[in-house]
């Protein structure tokens, strides 16, 4: 519980520290172990050196006490390695305790030493000290039930591993030193797009203006880190968002310009009504009558920005649909509509079916044959096809009106835009717009062109 409570507190420390504090202290803990690591390694590695020399030594001394004594019995051979300079001390040690000689032993006498005179052990080093020195023995075989011990000063190896000790103690605190140093560098560094994105996020939060841009640094594309990739999906999101204000003012200021002239004529009506004792009959009546058309006008107007304030269908709402079924309702509600403009379908055999919402695709082919009637001569027909293609159902309205310019053919899906020939006619500009929008929400595309022969043509693929 203690260790889980110990978690939870580390935890929470980590989560209130800055992302470039917890990324400096990580870089900084990372190469201070291996700094740490490396020195430790390499004060192993100089302390076995210097005492593999001193071994070397001892066992090159034992074999010349060997080779000149053969045969000698237990006790001292050379006892002067009390002092730096004195060549190594010697001692035959037997295996049975009661062989001792009367004399104390220099060099000191284990179990272990009486197991290696009696041949059941092989021989060691053993760090001692010697008249307050320290000192390295070796004991080995050296007759049958008798053991050798050597021993010499090793001051000078414990200064040099000592030395050695300090040198490398200094090179790991320069190590933990330098690692900070490289940790605040790497975290200020490589946070330093974060940083900018931060900033332009809380200046945009601040100026609700989302023009402002995060600064790239210049490099071949493709070859980007992970953190200039983050800051150029946050400027692509910040495009974004800025065609989607820029769409959202330019509606509302079109909206409010499409709406200003009905009101202004609804408030005159209603204005004249209200004094419907000075006006004649007829003029109540044609009074009324306008009144009506623009209340229907501003209604519609109302409901088409209603609609296109919706960016996707309701998911509830899709099934699937007979897109035949819904072109032939579709062309009886044109010909009752428009009666001075013949409308030919053309569908195949076998039923089309795709997945969307009936009214919503109804509403679509609607404004397309609205659109097309409205600018087709009288007695011209209104061509409706629909056609089975390998990449899947297209549907095609037609009419042979004057076609649409090349300099109007980019902008006839813009919401209000009506073309010079257009402004005459009936309509508010957001048909074509609403039919678009409810194409891509079915997962369609709808474009417009250039009839064969003059007219327009409206191609909704899904």
């Amino acid at each position: 519980m203690r260790g889980a409570g110990r978690r939870r507190l580390g935890a929470a420390w980590r989560r209130r520290r800055p992302l470039r504090t917890r990324l400096a202290l990580a870089v900084t803990a990372a190469v201070a172990l291996v700094a740490v690591g490396v020195c430790a390694a390499a004060f192993l590695v100089v302390r076995s050196a210097l005492y593999r020399q001193l071994d070397l030594t001892l066992v090159q001394s034992a074999g010349l006490a060997a080779q000149r004594e053969p045969g000698a019995a237990p006790g001292t051979l050379a006892g002067e390695c009390r002092f730096l300079a004195a060549p190594a001390c010697a001692q035959v040690v037997p295996a049975d305790p009661a062989r001792d000689p009367r004399t104390p032993w220099l060099l000191p006498v284990t179990p272990a030493t009486r197991e290696v005179a009696g041949g059941s052990r092989r021989g060691f080093f053993t760090n001692i000290t010697l008249a307050g020195h320290p000192a390295r023995m070796l004991t080995t075989d050296y007759e049958k039930g008798r053991a050798i011990q050597v021993a010499l000063r090793a001051d000078t190896v414990e200064a040099g591993i000592e030395r050695a000790a300090r040198l490398l103690v200094l090179t790991a605190a320069a190590g933990v030193l330098l690692a900070a140093v490289l940790g605040y560098w790497v975290s200020r560094t490589g946070l330093a797009p974060v940083t900018r994105l931060t900033a332009t996020a809380e200046r945009i939060a601040a100026t609700r203006d989302p023009r402002h841009r995060i600064e790239l640094p210049p490099g071949p594309p493709g070859r980007e880190d992970e953190i200039t990739r983050l800051a150029g999906s946050f400027n692509t999101m910040l495009g974004e968002l800025e065609q989607s204000v820029t769409a959202q003012r330019r509606l509302v200021a079109d909206a409010s310009h499409e709406l200003r002239t009905p009101l202004t004529a609804l408030r005159t009506n209603a204005e004249l009504l209200g004094r419907a004792e000075r006006l004649t009959p007829e003029q109540r009546e044609r009074a009324s009558a306008a009144l009506g058309r623009q209340l229907r006008e501003v209604t519609g107007l109302v409901n088409d920005l209603i609609e296109l304030a919706r960016d996707e269908e309701p998911q509830p709402l899709v099934e699937q649909v007979r897109l035949d079924s819904i072109v032939e309702h579709g062309a009886e509600a044109a010909r009752a509509h428009w009666p001075g403009v013949p409308v030919r379908v053309r569908v195949p055999d076998r039923g089309v079916v795709v997945p969307g919402v009936p009214a919503r695709l109804s509403r679509l082919l609607g404004n397309l044959l609205d659109n097309a009637a409205k600018f087709s001569p009288a007695g011209m027909p209104v061509e409706v096809e629909l056609a089975v293609l390998p990449s899947g159902p297209e549907l095609t309205v037609r009419d042979h009106g004057p076609g649409i310019s090349a300099e109007d053919l980019p902008y006839v899906f813009d919401r209000f835009y009506r073309a010079d020939a257009a402004r005459a006619l009936p309509g508010s500009g957001l048909g074509l717009a609403m039919a678009r929008q409810i194409a891509r929400a079915h997962g369609a595309e709808l474009v417009a062109e250039a009839a064969p022969g003059g007219g327009a043509l409206f191609r909704l693929t899904f």
